[in-house]
């Protein structure tokens, strides 16, 4: 059951079931509809509205931003909250999911789509967005597009809660989700609830639909998030719209961005090469693709390959291209980064300069900042963006909740401490060496991050700030009495090349003095034909389930460890039950790849075994300590998170 939007002076609301979806006849039949008025858009220059002031003036901000973006015309609040009034409809959220599932045209990364359409992606978009009445509204947005190949996630997020500090309406998209798929859409720092999801989520859906032929179908599934991301931004009268660009530039959805206020390009490398070249500088002009004529753009220190080509753009469109240095930590005024890893620095250091510029553009920096000197240090809100942005999956640690029951979401609540993630969703070359910098530094004692460690040592506790957790100290004693396990969970989409990600990764933990253990391989529970929910069902055992790839990872990792190459064979590749206990206390000397004895690896067919597993052997021995990797894929990274907070 789902409510139903349809394109007219009025808003028609009804009430319809579906079986099926299927992109190219499905019709929703309606019944009796209610009405509710409903104005797209924006009217003139009208100031913050008083809740917004409210909420600025509970965080100790005393001061007023100018907004273009707001109108006194509350119709279309009203028509949201008509619509959330209703009474709830319990399997609305999964209807809609389903929905979406129907727009995926590729059964997985790497395989060309057989989606055709007489017009071009962006032509498409366009007409989308003109379908929707949005393409006037999406200048209204002042928008920041960012771009590049590592950190334009963390670089939005640091944006976005820069601004949102400053008192501004903030309005992130990003991608990919991790949970569900409603992260990709955050208005003022939190992901859009589910009513109003449903609510813009149905009005595109059913206007989009009306408008379906052969020659314009329904959009692919990234196309559709990204025009209802500006639905979203549009309706909830953003005063900033953040916007992380998908895959590339210049082809991606997200360029049907005219004139955003600024645009930014975070560090290069070598992705998505089966698209946009095997070249550096190949990457580098689809990045550049998003620069728009005299439009200011910023990007970090390049590789001179891939910067000749960001000048060489620049200088085409006339676009003033800006290099940012990396953050200074003496200008952060005693405070941290809410992310970890010194590569935060650099994407940091770009959100400042976007933020400034964007502050400075729309009239707001000399009014907030003019009695304030920033020659020493930041701004104080742009040191509490900096100190508070939050985003899962990208240099997070978790401690695990498995010995005590929780309803919690918040899955250090409660913890052990004997059982403790590590995830980045790292997949590049460059983004591995990344992650393995991070994890060891993140492990190791009297290092900038402090060894974490169970809630019930709390006499020994010292409380620092983490990725939206709790990281601790344990004394040197109690240290000492504990079996440490580094362990890597590791998974990579069969279109990146692990002989290239594993060595990187091995190779750097080796240098700063960190060795696995153990090895573990396992698939991805998420599904490229199914887009699911926070609260999808999660199945224990997968029947059937293709482990070829992993057996293959396996094989590269024994390789990796011994130089020797692993037969294939069918012992080898047939899964039989779990790893015993002892798997985790046999060293290297245990492992014979000639033999066949793979002591040091293994391959699992399910996730959720898995983690089961893990907390088993940590319930079943007090003295062992587990510090799991989960890297090479957020699609893992984000599996992981799914079944951490069941």
């Amino acid at each position: 059951m789902f409510p139903m939007f349809v394109r007219n002076c009025h808003l028609k609301c009804a009430i319809a079931s579906v079986s099926h979806f299927d992109r190219s006849n499905y019709q929703i039949p309606t019944t009796t509809p209610w009405n509710c008025s409903f104005h797209a858009g924006h009217g003139g220059s009208k100031g913050l509205n008083r809740h917004r002031i409210l909420h600025s003036q509970a965080r100790g901000i005393n001061y007023q931003i100018k907004s273009s973006q707001f109108m006194d015309n509350m119709d279309f609040d009203l028509s949201v909250k008509d619509y959330l009034q209703k009474p709830p409809l319990s399997n609305s959220y999964e209807t809609a999911m389903e929905a979406l599932s129907s727009l995926i045209t590729r059964p997985k990364r790497g395989i060309h789509s057989p989606f055709v359409s007489k017009y071009e992606k962006l032509d498409r978009m366009l007409m989308y967005l003109e379908i929707l009445d949005l393409e006037e509204h999406i200048h209204g947005l002042k928008i920041i597009h960012v771009a590049g190949t590592k950190g334009k996630g963390s670089t939005c997020t640091f944006c976005e809660a820069i601004l949102r500090e400053c008192g501004v309406r903030t309005g992130l998209f990003t991608s990919p989700h991790l949970i569900d798929v409603r992260e990709r859409f955050r208005v003022d720092g939190l992901d859009i609830s589910e009513d109003k999801f449903l609510f813009y989520f149905w009005d595109c859906w059913n206007r989009l639909r009306e408008h379906v032929t052969e020659e314009l179908p329904m959009p692919p599934l990234f196309q559709f998030l990204t025009v209802l991301a500006f639905r979203i931004f549009v309706g909830e009268q953003v005063d900033v719209a953040i916007i992380e660009v998908g895959l590339g530039g210049l082809n991606d959805s997200t360029n049907v961005i005219k004139e955003p206020i600024v645009c930014g390009v975070t560090s290069l490398g070598m992705d998505h090469t089966e698209t946009l070249g095997n070249t550096l500088g190949e990457i580098a002009a689809h990045k550049a693709g998003i620069f728009k004529p005299q439009v200011p753009a910023y990007t970090v220190p390049q590789l001179s390959e891939a910067m000749d080509v960001l000048q060489e753009k620049a200088h085409k469109l006339m676009v003033p291209l800006k290099v940012v240095e990396p953050l200074d930590y003496r200008k952060m005024d005693g405070l941290k980064l809410s992310l970890s890893g010194d590569h935060q620095l650099s994407n940091a250091g770009l959100a400042v300069s976007l933020c400034k510029y964007w502050l400075q553009r729309t009239g707001n920096w000399e009014k907030l900042f003019q009695h304030e000197n920033h020659e020493a240090n930041l701004p104080e809100a742009f040191l509490r963006g900096l100190a508070t942005a939050r985003l899962s999956g990208r240099g997070q640690v978790i401690y695990d909740t498995h010995s005590k029951s929780h309803n919690s979401s918040d899955v250090a609540e409660n913890s052990s401490g004997d059982l403790i993630f590590y995830l980045d969703g790292a997949h590049s070359p460059e983004s591995m060496e990344v992650c393995a910098k991070w994890f060891s530094s993140a492990v190791q004692y009297k290092k900038q991050y402090p060894q974490l460690f169970s809630s019930h040592d709390s006499e020994s506790m010292k409380i620092v700030p983490g990725n939206g957790y709790i990281q601790c100290e344990r004394s040197k004693y109690e240290e000492s009495n504990k079996i440490i396990k580094k362990i890597l969970l590791f998974n990579c989409m069969d279109v990146r090349d692990p002989q290239i990600l594993l060595p990187r990764l091995v190779n750097t933990c080796a240098a700063s003095g960190s060795y696995f253990s153990k090895a573990i391989f396992v698939p991805s529970m998420s599904k490229y034909n199914k887009v699911t929910s926070g609260t999808s069902a999660i199945p224990i055992e997968f029947s059937n389930q293709d482990l070829s790839w992993q057996f293959s990872l396996q094989r590269l990792w024994e390789k990796l460890l011994h130089g020797i190459d692993v037969e294939k064979n069918t012992k080898l590749d047939s899964v039989q039950a779990l790893p015993p206990r002892e798997f985790l206390y046999a060293d290297a000397s245990h492992c014979r790849p000639a033999d066949g004895k793979l002591g040091c690896s293994a391959v699992i067919s399910s996730l959720p075994l898995t983690i089961k597993w893990l907390r088993d052997c940590v319930r079943e021995n007090p003295a062992l300590r587990i510090q799991v990797l989960v890297t090479g894929s957020l699609h893992l990274v984000g599996d992981v998170l799914k079944v951490l907070k069941r």
